[in-house]
């Protein structure tokens, strides 16, 4: 039985442990979170190494994007130099492959409109995929960045000035600690009510769910949230507040949609290949094979 493992800066709260079959085989998939410790993350890859098939990398990505031009973030990067033999991935493949086709699905197969819909995209270089893929499908989109991320209340329309936003912020907000872009450990299970005209503007709210969470409002009511990571309670949050539709990229295992870091390990451990030797095409093929889909529940 392979086992794949995700180390997460998350709260341990989160954590979760299910064996799964796919393509004939037997998977023990894992993620432990360590409470926005990095120092506690690096142990763990090193004692695990080897151990496992293929680690994920959670509450982290290897670097955030704009276009074609890309920044690894710090910590990231000495998380992912910690193992030797087992492969490490973010859940890049995943995004740049799935969720692009989830997106573009949303309308023709699962009857959710999205063109001329008013979408907000949390953080567009840590989901480009994201938001590309909405301005493809003809929606109308607020890319959230500096609103989620640095709480500055500016709201960016077009890729265009994401990318002046990305060249100007990015080389430096990479070299800063994870905890202070993003919400880590016991961070995650605190919503502070802001920037409500941004939520209620929106008949999409998309993008990682602790983004999403970090500024939450009291009422949803009516709105489609794209996401993934979810646990049981948040979805019970989230049909208190009104959700319409809610929509993980990736697909509910016993109560828990993973992240895309842990989704992509187990394609990974599918393969048998290292990560640097798969393409889009082997992704699109696996996730086709495994017959991996989307989570798609009405709520209200």
């Amino acid at each position: 039985m392979k086992r794949v493992v995700s180390i997460s800066l998350g709260s341990s709260s989160r954590d979760k442990r299910v064996e799964a079959e796919f393509l004939g085989e037997k998977f023990i998939i894992e993620r432990i979170g360590t409470d926005g410790s990095v120092e506690k993350a690096k142990e763990m890859l090193h004692d695990l190494d080897g151990k496992v098939a293929c680690f994920g990398m959670g509450g982290i990505d290897f670097y955030v994007r704009s276009g074609k031009r890309k920044w690894m973030l710090k910590d990231a990067m000495r998380m992912a130099s910690v193992p030797k033999i087992t492969p490490i991935v973010d859940g890049g493949g995943v995004k740049e492959t799935l969720e692009r086709q989830v997106i573009a699905d949303l309308e023709p197969v699962y009857g959710i409109p999205v063109r001329g819909k008013k979408v907000v995209v949390v953080s567009g270089v840590a989901r480009f995929a994201h938001a590309e893929a909405f301005f493809a499908q003809g929606a109308k989109v607020m890319l959230g960045d500096l609103i989620f991320i640095l709480e500055v209340p500016i709201k960016l329309w077009s890729l265009r000035a994401l990318d002046i936003f990305a060249r100007l912020i990015a080389p430096i907000a990479a070299q800063l600690p994870i905890s202070v872009l993003y919400p880590t450990g016991e961070s995650q299970k605190k919503s502070k009510p802001k920037f409500r005209d941004v939520y209620e503007w929106a008949d999409i709210v998309a993008g990682d769910y602790h983004f999403i969470h970090r500024f939450m409002p009291e009422r949803l009511d009516g709105k489609v949230i794209v996401t993934n990571t979810v646990t049981d309670a948040d979805v019970a949050e989230l049909k208190a507040k009104g959700v319409s539709y809610l929509v993980t990229t990736t697909p509910e295992m016993e109560g828990r949609s993973f992240a895309t870091n842990v989704i992509e390990a187990l394609l990974v451990a599918m393969s048998g290949k290292r990560p640097e030797e798969l393409t889009e095409k082997d992704y699109f093929d696996l996730i086709k094979k495994a017959k991996i889909k989307p989570r798609v529940e009405k709520l209200n």
